[in-house]
């Protein structure tokens, strides 16, 4: 038996949503890493410039912020991608199962009619005939 297209656009739906946001955090993981890398990169060049005295536990955190940074932002950027490629397959077939449906198309005016005596909203002059 085949599923119910309305059911499954509705699933797509909900997992659209959840691979938004999914894609959301990955992108502030992505800001994070790079932030933390750029962190590292600083301390170490105020290390280096004498900013800092040379020590070993400010020479290890600018290059445990480098490279944590970097590699973060490497597996953070693949696994977004992966995430992007599933969204646009779901959008995909959600919106091959809503053309499947052959919805009827509407007049999207939205002037007022004879019989409808909803107001029209503000801005929108109705249509003179």
């Amino acid at each position: 038996m085949m599923p119910d297209p309305h059911d499954e656009i509705a699933e797509l739906e909900a997992e659209i949503e959840a691979l938004a946001e999914a894609a959301e955090r990955c992108r502030k993981i992505g800001v994070a890493a790079k932030a933390a890398a750029v962190a590292g990169v600083l301390l170490l060049v105020a290390v280096a410039f004498g900013r800092f005295r040379l020590d070993p536990l400010m020479l290890v955190i600018g290059i445990a912020g480098v490279l944590g940074g970097t590699v973060l932002y490497g597996s953070n950027r693949s696994t977004l991608q992966e995430i992007l490629d599933a969204l646009g397959a779901r959008e995909a077939r959600r919106a091959g199962l809503i053309d499947e449906l052959q919805l009827p198309v509407i007049d999207g005016s939205l002037e007022a009619r004879p019989h409808d005596h909803r107001p029209v909203p503000s801005g929108i002059a109705p249509a003179r005939r």
